[in-house]
C-alpha cells in the first residue's frame, strides 16, 4: 500500500504535540498536513478533502466533536481517528456513534497509531473501489449505497 499517498490531516491545538506527530510519521513516510484548531480542520477538508483525518476532542473555538459531525455530514468518506487525551468513556460512545472509526487516548504508541491510520486508508481505499465498481455496473443506487453505508460506520 503506497502510504506516501495517504491524504493525512492532524488536528491538535497542542502545536508542539502536532508538529512532533507529524514529523514522527513523515519519518515512517507518511506525509501529513498539520492545522491548529477546529475552524482551520473545517476550512482544510473543504480545500483538500483528506483520506484520514486525527482529531484532538478538546480545542477552542469548534471543538473536535463539532468537527466530527460536520466532516462526517459533508465528506462521509474521511476516516476520522479521535487522539484526545481528556476524553471520558461518553466522549468515546458519541464520537463513535457519530461516525469516528476509532478513538484512542494519549499518549499512544506512534506505531499504534500508524497501524490505525493505515487500517482507515485501507477501509477507505476499499470502500471507494466498491462503490466505483457499482457505477461501472451502472448501479448508481448500489454505489450511493455503499458510500452511505460508509458514512454509518
Amino acid at each position: 500500500m503506497p502510504l506516501k499517498k495517504i491524504k493525512l490531516l492532524l488536528v491538535d491545538d497542542e502545536e508542539n504535540f502536532v508538529n512532533t506527530l507529524s514529523e514522527r510519521m513523515k519519518m515512517r513516510d507518511v506525509p501529513s498536513k498539520v492545522v491548529y484548531n477546529g475552524e482551520q480542520a473545517l476550512e482544510a477538508v473543504k480545500t483538500e478533502t483528506p483520506d484520514v483525518m486525527v482529531l484532538d476532542l478538546r480545542m477552542p473555538g469548534i471543538d473536535g466533536m463539532e468537527v466530527l459531525r460536520k466532516v462526517r455530514k459533508t465528506h462521509p468518506q474521511v476516516q476520522i481517528i479521535i487522539l484526545t487525551g481528556h476524553g471520558t468513556t461518553l466522549d468515546e460512545e458519541e464520537a463513535k456513534r457519530l461516525g469516528a472509526f476509532h478513538y484512542h487516548k494519549k499518549p499512544i504508541d506512534i506505531d499504534e497509531l500508524l497501524g490505525t491510520v493505515k487500517k482507515a486508508y485501507r477501509e477507505r481505499i476499499e470502500d471507494a473501489m466498491v462503490a466505483a465498481t457499482f457505477a461501472q455496473a451502472g448501479d448508481f443506487e448500489g454505489a450511493d449505497d455503499i458510500l452511505k453505508e460508509n458514512k454509518q460506520k
